[in-house]
């Protein structure tokens, strides 16, 4: 039930569109849109963000439904190393943080990878198990996945 209410929420995150309006209208309805800290902050800073991005990247190693697309990667210390830096640098930044993500664009990173909708589920499956593990609230969660969302016409081709 809780999976299938988180990508249900996203889903409604993707039509409802970018992080950025969906936080100004939460603080305008909030009236505190000067005083409420950033979802970078929230989440506990860069530090966090390292911790919940090992944890993901570890837990999709396991999920052989999507492994796959990550093994080339996994298989070199020093490309994983990078790879993690810029899932880092990138939450960072999307969260508000002082990061500056330097990767490549989502469009050219996952071209002819072939990304389906249901691989994009259990992508953002996973990422919820990792935020889970470190007892990230509900709100900050979703601020999260919205955040991430408008990737995702980016990221999947079929």
């Amino acid at each position: 039930m809780r999976k299938s209410l988180s990508i249900f929420l996203l889903a409604g995150l993707l039509a409802a569109g970018s992080l950025n309006a969906t936080l100004a209208y939460a603080q305008e309805m909030s009236g505190k849109a000067t005083m409420k800290k950033s979802l970078y902050d929230r989440l506990g800073g860069k530090k966090a963000i390292t911790a919940v991005v090992d944890e993901f990247v570890n837990i999709v190693a396991a999920d052989n439904r999507i492994n796959k697309f990550f093994a080339k990667t996994a298989s070199d210390k020093k490309f994983l190393a990078t790879f993690k830096g810029n899932l880092v640098d990138q939450i960072c930044q999307g969260t508000g943080g002082p990061c500056r993500y330097k990767g490549k664009d989502m469009k050219s990173a996952h071209a002819g990878m072939g990304v389906s909708d249901a691989d994009f589920g259990a992508l953002v499956e996973d990422l919820i198990a990792a935020l889970n593990k470190f007892n990230v609230p509900e709100t900050e969660k979703n601020e999260l996945l919205g955040a991430l969302a408008p990737m995702k016409g980016d990221i999947v081709e079929k």
